[in-house]
């Protein structure tokens, strides 16, 4: 077969929205995702054994956390919008490089200072993965396949988590809290090498570099419809409540529900769990609803309200409850409800934005909505250290009114195919 033939086929592919080079680089960055969210969940994971072996207090510990975003968001606007002009695989590349990067100096030594400046940076270099990741992928498909590979992206979310959980609990509890950095560092720099050799861009003509020839219009006009505020606005609140479990939900099974520490490692999978089985449900209806027919404003804005709301029903529950064991079930519910809501936004907003805008769309989002990570880790530890395990509890609630508020804005607001019409009119 010819070159242009071997492109040719590769573009029918694309646009059919499947193709064995369409799913093989979707396989690739769920892996992507599960590395990346390793990285985010390994300090609230060894947050006792960090806290002993720096002298920190919750408030301190929680700072440290928060620190990972302090760049977060600028990095994911400013690659955001690189990413619609700028090969989206070699910017998965250069940021997987530099996670590994990130992870070496507390890995080797170093106090509060070392451990800040490194997850400073490795927010930085994570900031823009889940867009860019997205979109990479979602340009693979047409709107109407897209609700599968999208939610599958998501899952490495909760695949990281549920298998470096137990891995980096053994790790941190047999042989210190720095070696699960160093397995974080291999992991990045491997994936690294198999994108390099197996990883490509989509040849679909309205996605990526092939779109800057496209009528373009201007970001301000998406920013301003109510579809991206409102899911905007309900990502925010899931945000806030995937925050809470990668920081502190390990120590709120220690020392609000009392779990050993061995335990926790297992139990925290729990709310990951829920969330991977409800982001394949949620695929599924979406796309039952779409071929059937059904609005983008049902298929996507109604139940994506309907996964925050079931989300906040049951942590407004879990105070009110006694028995670790209910409480353990409510959370596992509620987080897993509330923190699922990000393939929703994906595809929303990949729905919305016009040709040669997804990845500034999807950037700004995640740069507006993973400021939850700068703030929630801040003000849980604030709450710790001012009420003890009555903290941990004010916070649920505190994540379950966001919740609520978040359902009621995507129920409201959100009609790609309303506001697509109005931009592209």
């Amino acid at each position: 077969m010819t070159t242009t033939s071997a492109v040719r086929g590769t573009e029918v592919e694309a646009a059919r929205g499947g193709g064995r080079r369409a799913w093989t680089v979707t396989a690739l960055l769920v892996v992507f995702m599960m590395v990346n969210f390793a990285d985010k969940s390994v300090l609230g994971l060894a947050g006792d054994e960090i806290r002993a072996d720096l002298h920190l207090s919750a408030t301190e510990f929680g700072l440290a956390n928060s620190a990972f975003f302090l760049l977060f968001s600028v990095a994911a606007i400013v690659v955001g919008l690189a990413a619609d002009r700028v090969s989206p695989k070699v910017l998965l590349l250069v940021m997987a490089a530099l996670w590994s990067v990130a992870q070496v100096p507390p890995a080797i030594g170093g106090g509060l200072a070392v451990l800040v400046g490194s997850r400073v940076f490795l927010g930085a270099a994570e900031g823009p993965a889940f867009p860019v990741a997205q979109q990479a992928t979602l340009s693979w498909f047409p709107d109407h396949r897209r609700n599968l590979p999208g939610a599958l992206i998501t899952v490495g979310i909760t695949l990281g988590v549920i298998v470096s959980a137990p891995t980096l609990t053994w790790l941190i509890q047999h042989h210190g809290w720095r070696s699960a950095l160093w397995v974080l560092a291999v992991a990045g720099a491997a994936w690294a090498l198999a994108w390099a050799a197996l990883g490509a861009d989509s040849p679909r003509p309205a996605t990526g570099p092939a779109a800057a020839t496209a009528p373009r219009v201007p970001y301000r006009r998406i920013f301003a419809s109510r579809t991206w505020i409102g899911t905007t606005l309900a990502y925010f609140t899931s945000y806030w409540t995937v925050a809470l479990m990668l920081v502190w939900l390990p120590s709120y099974l220690r020392h609000a529900l009392g779990y050993p520490a061995g335990t926790t490692g297992l139990v925290i999978v729990a709310p990951w769990a829920v969330g991977a089985a409800v982001l394949f449900g949620q695929a599924w209806l979406t796309g039952r609803l779409m071929r059937r027919g059904a609005s983008a404003k049902t298929a996507r804005g109604r139940v994506g309200a309907g996964l925050l709301a079931i989300g906040a029903v049951c942590l407004l529950l879990t105070p009110l409850t006694d028995g670790r064991g209910s409480q353990t079930v409510l959370i596992a519910l509620g987080f897993g409800f509330g923190g699922a809501y990000a393939t929703v936004a994906a595809t929303t907003v990949a729905a919305l934005a016009p040709p040669g805008r997804g990845g500034g769309a999807l950037g700004l989002m995640n740069a507006l909505v993973t400021a939850a990570g700068l703030v929630a880790p801040a003000v849980v530890g604030a709450l710790v250290d001012a009420g003890g395990t009555a903290g941990y509890r004010h916070a649920v609630l505190l994540s379950g009114v966001l919740l609520a508020t978040g359902a009621v804005v995507a129920y409201a607001l959100v009609d790609p195919e309303r506001d697509r019409a109005r931009l592209t009119a």
